[in-house]
C-alpha cells in the first residue's frame, strides 16, 4: 500500500530504517551547515515553521517518494527552506526571494536561477512550492493571479485553496485561538505527472 493510501505512515517519526533510503533521494546524502537566519533578513514579517514533509512524485514513469523533517524561516519576501533526513541531517537548502532563487546540496555546487521550481525539479526531481507556500501556509491566496477558496460553511475555516495549478487541502488546525494551520496537503500535475506533497506543521 503507498503513502498515500496510508494516511497513519507519514504522522510517524521518520526513524523506520526502511524510510531511511528514500529519504536519501536528495542527493548526497551528507550534511550541510545550517544556515543562518540573518543571512535571510527582508522586511519584518517573520514566519517560522519546523514540521515534517512526504512528496510522493512521479519521474519518468517511476514513481518515487521522499520523506523527512523541514525548517521553514520567512523574513519579509526572503525564505529560507531547509529539507533534513529522518536523523536530522540537512539535505538541501533552499533560499528564495522575489528575483531570485538558489539551492545548496551536499558535495555540489549552488544551483541558481529565477524560477526556483525548475531548479529544484531539475537537482531533485521534484520541486515545492516555495513562493506560493510564503502566502498559503498563512491561509492567503498568493497575489497577481487568481486564487479560489472553499470555507467550512459551520466553522468559517478555509478548507481549501487553488491556485497556479496547485490544489491545496487544509486537513487541520490547531485548537489555539487564533487557530493555525496543522497538517496541509497540496497536489498538482507537472507535465502529466502527478505530485503529492503532504506537510505537518510542529508549530
Amino acid at each position: 500500500m503507498s503513502l498515500m493510501a496510508r494516511p497513519t505512515l507519514w504522522l510517524r517519526p521518520f526513524l523506520l530504517s526502511g524510510l531511511l533510503a528514500t529519504a536519501c533521494v536528495l542527493p548526497g546524502c551528507a550534511s550541510l551547515q545550517a544556515p543562518s537566519v540573518a543571512n535571510t533578513a527582508a522586511g519584518s514579517a517573520v514566519q517560522d515553521y519546523d514540521g515534517r514533509f512526504a512528496v510522493r512524485y512521479e519521474q519518468n514513469g517511476e514513481i518515487k517518494n521522499a520523506y523527512g523533517n523541514f525548517a521553514w524561516r520567512q523574513r519579509g519576501d526572503a525564505v529560507t527552506l531547509q529539507l533534513l533526513n529522518p536523523l536530522g541531517q540537512t539535505q538541501a537548502i533552499v533560499y528564495s526571494t522575489p528575483g531570485e532563487a538558489k539551492l545548496e546540496l551536499p558535495n555540489r555546487a549552488p544551483l541558481t536561477g529565477p524560477r526556483l521550481e525548475q531548479v529544484m525539479r531539475d537537482a531533485l526531481g521534484f520541486a515545492l512550492p516555495v513562493a506560493g507556500l510564503r502566502y498559503w501556509l498563512q491561509l492567503e491566496a498568493a497575489p497577481n493571479t487568481h486564487g479560489t477558496l472553499t470555507r467550512d460553511p459551520q466553522t468559517g475555516r478555509i478548507t481549501q485553496l487553488q491556485q497556479d495549478g496547485w490544489t491545496i487541502d487544509y486537513l487541520s488546525y490547531t485548537d489555539t485561538q487564533p487557530a493555525h494551520i496543522k497538517r496541509v496537503n497540496l497536489s498538482r500535475e507537472v507535465n502529466g505527472e502527478p505530485l503529492q506533497v503532504k506537510l505537518v506543521l510542529d508549530n
